[in-house]
């Protein structure tokens, strides 16, 4: 698939993650979660090491759903929306692994002082949410 002049994965969970994002979020947070993802595709391309570009998806799609009505919980709005994010993968094909690296992405994608020490798809999921927050400034 190619939006924005970007090429990015179109597999079942992708396509689900952007349904669940649209339907849940109000159409500025939904559209602010597509950009992020594809800033985070952007930045992977000069990354030391490359994301799995189907969790990078998933973990900027799906990461404000905790700033949802549908989504809002308990928690602070990171890790409601890293729950859900968790929920959602849960009987899709997903290793335990690869849910919890959903989740940090989700739940550090506010804290840059962990998130950029963590695996790739978590360290690009902040900064593709970053650049979009900050247009580009440092």
């Amino acid at each position: 698939m190619v939006l924005a002049g970007i090429k990015v994965p179109d597999t079942v969970l992708v396509r689900d993650a952007i349904a669940l994002s649209r339907s849940a979020s109000e159409p500025f947070l939904f559209n602010h979660a597509m950009r992020s993802w594809l800033f985070g595709v952007l930045l992977s391309e000069n990354a030391e090491r490359a994301p799995d570009a189907e969790l990078l998806a998933v973990a900027t799609i799906l990461h404000d759903l905790g700033l949802t009505d549908r989504y809002t919980a308990e928690d602070r709005f990171e890790v409601d929306g890293a729950n859900a994010a968790r929920s959602f993968l849960k009987g899709r094909g997903i290793s335990t692994q690869q849910m919890q690296v959903v989740w940090d992405a989700i739940a550090l994608h506010t804290t840059r002082s962990i998130a950029l020490h963590k695996e790739p798809e978590v360290a690009m999921t902040h900064s593709g949410i970053t650049a979009d927050v900050l247009r580009g400034r440092p």
